[in-house]
Order: C-alpha cells, then sequence, then structure tokens
C-alpha cells in the first residue's frame, strides 16, 4: 500500500511539472520564463538592471561544474542582468570574504551556493540588512532571514524515486537482493537519500541487502563498488547516489565481469543519459538532482529585484522557497532530459 502511495506521489509530481512547462509558454502568458525554447513573454522583457554577484564551491565535480555554467548561461540571457561571477572555493573564509566584497559594492542580489549553510549565514544575515536580495541555492542557511528565497533539490525524493522504479522493475520478485552505493555518510543529502530509498523498498516488500558508502569521487566510488561486488555473490540491482563517482562504479562493474544486475543512478549526468539511450550496459535508469538549481537562482533573483512573481503561479512575490523534482530518467523519456544534463 506505501508503495502505491508513493507511486501515485511521484505520478502526481510529475503531472504538476508537466502542467507548469505548459501554462508559462503561451505568447500571451505574463510571465514564467522562456522555458518553451523561444517563446519570449511578459517577464522576459528588459527591466531595471540588476547586478547579481554570484558564488559557489569548487567546480571540482561535474555536477558543481554545471551549476556556474549554467548560472552564467541563464544571466547571458538577459540584457538587463549584470552578473559578477568570483571564483569557486572550498574555503569557507574566502567565500565570506566574496560575499562581504558583493556587499561593498553594493550588487542588487546575490545568488550563493555556500561551501557550507551554516557558516554562510552571518554574512548573507549582512547582506540581507543592506537591502541585497540573497538566494540561496542547494545548502540551506541556518536562518530564514538569511535569504529572501532557497532552491533546493529533493534528495529525500530522489530515494524515493530510485526505490520506486527499482520496486516496479522488479515486479514483485521477493527475494531480490537490492545493493546500495552512498555518498558520504556524514552528510544530512545522503542520509535522507537512503531514507527516502528504504521507504520506498518497504512499500514493495524489499530492503537494501548490501550497502556500502562512498565519498562523490571516480576512485571512491570504483574502491566502494569492489567492495561491494565482493562481498555480495548475487546482485539484481544497485542504486548509486551519484553520477560521478558513478563513473568509478562503472569501472568497477566492467572489471568484474558481472552483468546480472541493473543499475540506476543518481543526479542525471550526460554520460549515464547516453548510455540508458544506448541501452548497452547496466544503467537503465538515472535519478536527477538538477543542475539548474544556479540558473533558477539567477533567474529568481532577477524576478525579486524587479518586483516580478513567477508566471504560473497567482501569488504576486516570488516564493520562498523552491524545492525542484526528482525525476526518474529511462530510455523512454531521456531525450527530454539529456540536453540539461552535466558532464561527468
Amino acid at each position: 500500500m506505501q508503495h502505491k502511495r508513493l507511486t501515485l506521489l511521484a505520478t502526481a509530481l510529475t503531472l504538476g511539472v508537466a502542467l507548469t512547462a505548459c501554462t508559462g509558454n503561451t505568447p500571451q502568458d505574463t510571465g514564467g520564463g522562456n522555458q518553451g525554447g523561444g517563446v519570449r513573454v511578459a517577464n522576459d522583457e528588459p527591466g531595471e538592471k540588476v547586478v547579481i554577484g554570484f558564488s559557489a564551491p569548487a567546480a571540482d565535480h561535474g555536477w558543481m561544474a554545471a551549476i556556474t555554467n549554467a548560472a552564467k548561461a541563464e544571466a547571458g540571457k538577459y540584457s538587463d542582468v549584470e552578473l559578477r561571477v568570483v571564483e569557486g572555493t572550498n574555503d569557507v573564509n574566502l567565500q565570506i570574504s566574496q560575499v562581504e566584497t558583493f556587499i561593498n559594492d553594493k550588487v542588487d542580489a546575490i545568488v550563493l551556493l555556500p561551501f557550507d549553510g551554516a557558516a554562510l549565514t552571518p554574512v548573507a544575515l549582512k547582506a540581507m540588512k543592506a537591502g541585497i536580495t540573497v538566494i540561496n541555492v542547494d545548502r540551506e542557511f541556518d536562518s530564514p532571514f538569511a535569504a529572501r528565497s532557497t532552491v533546493l533539490g529533493d534528495n529525500y525524493g530522489m530515494g524515493v524515486s530510485a526505490g520506486t522504479y527499482v520496486c516496479e522493475k522488479l515486479n514483485g520478485k521477493s527475494d531480490a537482493v537490492v545493493a546500495e552505493i552512498a555518498g558520504i555518510d556524514s552528510l544530512p543529502l545522503t542520509q535522507d537519500r537512503s531514507k527516502g530509498f528504504a521507504d520506498a523498498l518497504s512499500g514493495c516488500g524489499l530492503k537494501v541487502s548490501n550497502r556500502v558508502a562512498a565519498e562523490f569521487t571516480v576512485e571512491s566510488g570504483e574502491r566502494a563498488a569492489a567492495n561491494l561486488l565482493q562481498a555480495a555473490p548475487k546482485i539484481d540491482a544497485i542504486w548509486n547516489h551519484d553520477d560521478d563517482q558513478g563513473v568509478g562504479v562503472a569501472a568497477a562493474v566492467k572489471n568484474s565481469g558481472r552483468g546480472e544486475f541493473f543499475m540506476v543512478g543518481g543526479a542525471g549526468s550526460a554520460n549515464v543519459m547516453r548510455e540508458i539511450q544506448a541501452d548497452n550496459g547496466p544503467h537503465k535508469a538515472t535519478v536527477i538532482y538538477p543542475s539548474t538549481q544556479g540558473a533558477d537562482g539567477i533567474r529568481l533573483a532577477r524576478l525579486a529585484v524587479q518586483n516580478k512573481s513567477l508566471g504560473d503561479l497567482v501569488e504576486v512575490e516570488v516564493p520562498r522557497q523552491v524545492q525542484l523534482y526528482a525525476p526518474v530518467v529511462t530510455k523512454d523519456n531521456v531525450d527530454r532530459y539529456l540536453p540539461t544534463a552535466f558532464e561527468s
């Protein structure tokens, strides 16, 4: 029964996304952007100039690099946006200094993906108190007053989507062996992904039989997968939390010569999607953790500073929080998602 509820939830969310995409693309629409591929709407028309500062961690991961690249590309679509991008850093003190510079320069908005949400909270609060619109991306601040709006992925939802797909693919095989290759276990995002996966599996009477953790890197993915394959002589399905570490996972699988299982990826990299498209490897699906969050942050910052709203909502203000959906990408729908996928 729980599995049925989770499946219905995923279906409803998919329909919601589809309806939003449809209602925001008509020429007579009063807002919402140009998601439809060239149709301009009222919110796209140039307004007052908006100077946006952008800061994110170092691009040492395909997904993180895509966040910054997408933000730059989105800003480039608007003649009324001046984007100031600082070098990505994993040094908390340096990132704080970068935000301090934005404050001193009196930018209109700051789009900030903090290396550490708690550590960047005080300087984000300072920016907001200075009248600067702060858009928080991916890693939340400790205070609700530190950002005008927050754009988040759905880590728990990733687990639910992956688990629901595995349940459907195994189709009532009650003795199935399901394995999980997690990311960094100490991170709340990893814990949320694992919980969602376990909850979805329990709905169809399955559980995680073998679990290992990696560190979101290629090397750790290969090492963790090799350990998993050695410990489990038989596996029916594997969910890997992260497609970047999945490069290493795929190498370990190839070296093992094993092929009795199917795999579900995580985050939605282009290389995994191309494998899904070709249908010539173990990957049959991946669950998206959108790398469009930085671009969404740029768009929200522009709308908020210009006192505009999202065109597909009745609400006249930009939402306080936007949580993006975690859809499952399969051979049937990969063409839709591949254009926005990140390179590992």
